[in-house]
């Protein structure tokens, strides 16, 4: 360690207050997953709990598990009624096993992914579900491709960073499953570019939320010349009519143990 001071990986109140996108896509998702009155549902990745909110609206029975203690207090908060529990999605367990498993916009942080999976189904009944979408193959490409331009600039070398991203492509991730007793009844991988709240200020307070492990790479005083160069390469392509669009492509999956 070098001492500098290292950006959180989650701001609560910056996820909540700018980025409430994350959850409000994820509201087709929870209409896929067709909860039932009754049903055993593990929200994995739940952050701030919104989604687990809304499945247990349908009288399901849901609990939110999330590595970043933050997200869970802030959870917790939101809705004191509904079960929280910290916990790594690499290596959580269950006392009893679940007829689903819902996640959103969460898988593509869960390394390695393997673990993820083997977890997955430990947690579901035979016959259970898995109803997920994360970033896909070519996610945030132009972004990711900036910041790299950015950090070599800036003189850090990219094979020093932890890449905190598993954007999978549907033929990686189907195999991934299935080899994990995981059987893929659909997938699709699919653009979906992405208005970000903020209008001028949109994408820097994006790379602050997300991408804290490619800014971590560089001094703190360094960092905010870092996201202009980022802001600057990305703007003929990404910013459009005052506001900021990212450039997402998801992963929806569908698979049963």
């Amino acid at each position: 360690m070098d001492g500098r001071a290292s950006l959180p990986l989650w701001n609560t109140s910056l996820y909540d207050e700018s980025h409430s996108f994350v959850w409000q896509r994820g509201e087709e998702l929870v209409d896929l997953l067709s909860p039932q009155p009754g049903e055993r549902v593990l929200d994995l990745g739940c952050g701030t709990g919104h989604l687990t909110a809304r499945i247990a609206e349908t009288g399901a029975t849901v609990v939110g598990i999330d590595s970043d203690p933050g997200m869970i207090e802030a959870a917790r908060r939101h809705y004191p009624h509904l079960a929280f529990e910290v916990a790594d999605g690499t290596a959580f367990e269950v006392s009893r096993p679940y007829d689903a498993v819902f996640s959103n916009a969460a898988l593509h942080w869960m390394r390695p992914p393997e673990r993820v999976a083997e977890c997955i189904h430990r947690a579901l009944r035979p016959g259970g579900r898995l109803i997920a979408e994360f970033g896909g193959q070519g996610n945030v490409e132009r972004i990711r491709s900036a910041l790299v331009a950015a950090l070599q600039e800036a003189g850090v070398s990219w094979d020093s960073v932890r890449d905190p991203w598993y954007f999978p492509s549907v033929s990686e991730y189907a195999t991934l499953l299935d080899g994990r007793g995981l059987s893929v009844c659909y997938a699709a991988l699919f653009p979906r570019p992405t208005l970000l709240d903020g209008g001028e200020e949109g994408m820097d307070n994006w790379l602050r939320m997300f991408g804290g492990a490619y800014l971590n790479a560089v001094a703190p005083d360094r960092r905010a010349a870092v996201i202009a160069v980022v802001r600057d390469r990305l703007r003929s392509h990404l910013f459009r009519d005052g506001t900021w669009h990212a450039d997402y492509r998801r992963l929806r999956i569908v698979a049963v143990r």
